[in-house]
């Protein structure tokens, strides 16, 4: 099998589920909530990303992919992936998380 660079780096995470179940809602800029299927969890050496996706969303066949950051305290926050390659990161990634469970 040949080595893809992050298949080995990729580790499965469950603190999210932990703390918000298989579900969490998220506030859009309009102050509307909408909420997103806990899909998969997982840090990329330092990082650590969340798949998320909505019921719209999943019709779609699409995912929205969030960097989990730790606030002091311990509380878990998600943040927007604005840079192109770091979102192709998190995409690899979780298509790799997908291949081992088959």
């Amino acid at each position: 099998m040949a080595d893809q660079g992050f298949s080995s780096t990729v580790q499965r995470l469950a603190r999210l589920k932990e703390a918000f179940g298989n579900e969490l809602e998220l506030v859009s800029e309009d102050g509307s909530t909408e909420p997103f299927r806990i899909l998969a969890e997982y840090r990329i050496g330092a990082e650590a990303y969340a798949a998320l996706q909505t019921p719209a969303m999943r019709k779609e066949d699409e995912i929205a992919f969030f960097k989990v950051a730790e606030q002091p305290g311990g509380e878990l926050s998600l943040e927007s992936i604005d840079d192109e390659d770091e979102w192709e990161s998190a995409a690899e990634a979780y298509d790799e998380l997908l291949f081992e469970q088959e």
